[in-house]
């Protein structure tokens, strides 16, 4: 299960150390590509990934050709180096707004990797109120 947060930074080259925490369930190499909804990047282990890319081709092509557009053309499958770090390419890098400061979240079946400030802006939303309101429309 992947949990938690940790602040890291990416380098120039678009390089960053990922939490070791989140690696031992995720592997040495995992799959990185665009959120969907979100202004970030969603990160699966490889077994993951397969299950998400079966369940998607199961569907008609009708209904799945534009998501499968979306998330298999911008995944990246990335490898840990001795340092601990990642390489996000570019395209990954400009579509969730990150810039140096991130934020990796744990979100259960996968992590999240956030521009920090962004990720900042959307917990401010998080009032308790509101996941009260939120829990409430799901039924806990």
């Amino acid at each position: 299960m992947l949990i938690g947060e940790y602040l890291h930074n990416v380098d120039v080259k678009g390089r960053m150390i990922f939490p070791a925490k989140l690696r031992e369930d995720l592997g040495e190499s995992f799959v990185v590509t665009k959120g969907f909804g979100d202004q970030c990047l969603y990160v699966y282990s490889r077994p993951e990934w397969e299950r998400l890319e079966e369940r998607i081709k199961g569907l008609p092509m009708a209904k799945a050709r534009e998501l499968q557009r979306f998330l298999f053309s911008s995944a990246s499958l990335v490898e840990v180096d001795k340092q601990g770090r990642i390489l996000i390419p570019q395209t990954l890098r400009d579509y969730a707004g990150i810039k140096k400061d991130v934020m990796v979240i744990g979100a259960s079946v996968r992590a999240e990797i956030w521009d920090r400030d962004y990720w900042n802006t959307v917990c401010s939303k998080l009032t308790p109120d509101y996941i009260v309101n939120e829990m409430d429309e799901l039924g806990f």
